[in-house]
């Protein structure tokens, strides 16, 4: 994820990064003014169309489908941001979580090799759901005599709760823990499966292909119709005002795209990498 200041408004207009949609667009960009300018040259120099021409009128089209388009992509653009805002806010309860779970196993346990068992296991929870959400092969060890094997768990975010469940139960069943404490970490452990699988539906469930396609057909369709109206107006400026009207909407599309699955390598995912290493450091202090 991609850290700035957002009150260095000439740090966003005059730099250029990785993430901007500028870098991506720039060929379709350069298309559209090599196609803009070739409408521009025949109705201007070969058609030689008049202002009178029923051509000129297609910009009542735009007038009533401007309207229509920008409700769409608000639309687009504030479902795609829920997705990564909600992202965000599993991410937070899973510091909470972890939290306090470590807070309390510091309490109520003291036996030094039980502690130290949840000193690795809970960051490692955070760290293999990390990898687990962008579909990298995990080979996550968590003990310096233990791996988890690729081929025998294809979910290892579950078999690590499963550890650490059965670890508490047998902590129980040695008189370690109370039926009441029992109870309480249960909720705590659950609360980590509950995060992963809302995760895993956030990204498994795309928006719906007929309304991401639809989008682009209409901003294709648009875009491309803009130039035969508007050169009665505008002349050869209208190259330049096309490119941009395409930059602007096409670049709503494409935030709203890398935005809605969040849990990406993408510049403005969430950091995910980041947000468990703090896990681990918290856990590590509360649990010596």
């Amino acid at each position: 994820m991609i850290s700035y200041n957002p009150k260095e408004w000439f740090s966003f207009i005059f730099q250029f990064h990785k993430g901007d949609t500028f870098r991506k667009l720039l060929p379709a960009m350069i298309g559209i003014a090599v196609y803009s300018y070739g409408v521009a040259y025949l109705e201007i120099e070969y058609w030689k169309l008049s202002n009178g021409s029923h051509v000129k009128n297609i910009t009542l089209m735009h007038n009533m489908l401007g309207f229509v388009i920008s409700l769409l992509l608000v639309f687009r653009t504030n479902t795609a941001y829920d997705r990564w805002w909600e992202g965000r806010k599993l991410w937070g309860s899973m510091v909470n979580n972890s939290r306090n779970l470590a807070i309390k196993l510091a309490v109520m346990l003291t036996d030094k090799a039980d502690k130290d068992f949840f000193r690795k296991l809970i960051p490692a929870y955070a760290s293999v759901l990390n990898l687990h959400l962008k579909s990298a092969e995990i080979s996550h060890e968590l003990f310096d005599d233990k791996t988890l094997s690729q081929e025998h768990y294809q979910h290892k975010p579950n078999q690590i709760a499963k550890t650490m469940l059965a670890k508490i139960n047998q902590l129980y069943l040695d008189k370690k823990l109370s039926g009441d404490q029992l109870i309480i970490l249960n909720k705590e452990l659950s609360s980590f499966t509950d995060a992963c699988g809302a995760c895993e539906r956030i990204k498994n469930t795309p928006i719906p292909y007929s309304y991401s396609a639809f989008i682009k057909k209409f901003i294709f369709t648009y875009v491309l119709t803009l130039p035969f109206g508007y050169v009665f107006q505008l002349g050869y400026y209208v190259i330049p005002v096309v490119v941009f009207i395409f930059y602007v909407l096409a670049s709503l599309e494409l935030i709203a795209e890398e935005i809605e699955d969040p849990f990406g390598n993408d510049p403005n995912d969430l950091p995910t990498q980041k947000i468990a290493e703090n896990i681990k450091k918290n856990v590590e202090e509360l649990i010596y």
